[in-house]
């Protein structure tokens, strides 16, 4: 990660993700349409993270004590 420069931010458990979506990027001069595949597969590992850490925090709530409101 450190050899791409890759943000502090950014280094997650997609991060493997990101390198070739930069990459693509760069390389197509950040043409969007150029690099679909590889900006949805780095979107959807994002959002299948953030669905883990939503289902971590519910259960933290509910060992609490206060259930989470639908």
């Amino acid at each position: 990660m450190s050899a791409h420069k890759l943000p502090l931010a950014y280094r997650d458990s997609c991060a493997h993700l990101l390198i070739p979506l930069n990459k693509c990027r760069y390389d197509n001069y950040y043409l969007t349409w150029r690099c679909m595949d590889e900006r949805h597969s780095y979107e959807k590992c994002q959002y299948e993270e953030f669905k883990l850490r939503v289902k971590k925090m519910d259960e933290i709530r509910a060992e609490k004590g206060g259930a989470r409101s639908n």
